[in-house]
């Protein structure tokens, strides 16, 4: 079955960063777009951040030009580059892939 497992949370103070990492299973990965969502507490779910198969971004306007999504497809495993983060990314970050799964979400927490 397919599973995705994230990694690389933590607490972090402003204008720090963090990566996250999700290395997926039980999936054809090279072929499958990839993404990083996320949901703040009493918020909807958002969208961060996709990757294609061919390695083709989209961000949320958010966080452009602070995060960078990418992917290892020798590894399985697409990461979530956070710079210059802000109390208003605190969140819980999931992987997902184009195929409708979830991982089980990460915490992110921004604060000094």
């Amino acid at each position: 079955q397919v599973q995705l497992v994230e990694s690389g949370g933590g607490l972090v103070q402003p204008g720090g960063s963090l990566k996250l990492s999700c290395v997926a299973s039980g999936m054809f990965f090279s072929m499958a777009g990839m993404g990083w969502h996320r949901q703040a507490p009493g918020k909807q779910r958002e969208l961060v951040a996709d990757i294609s198969p061919e390695g083709s971004q989209t961000y949320a306007a958010s966080v452009k030009g602070r995060f960078t999504i990418s992917r290892d497809n020798a590894k399985n495993t697409v990461y979530l580059q956070m710079n210059s983060l802000k109390p208003d990314d605190t969140a819980v970050y999931y992987c997902t892939n184009n195929i409708g799964y979830w991982g089980q979400g990460t915490q992110v927490t921004v604060s000094s």
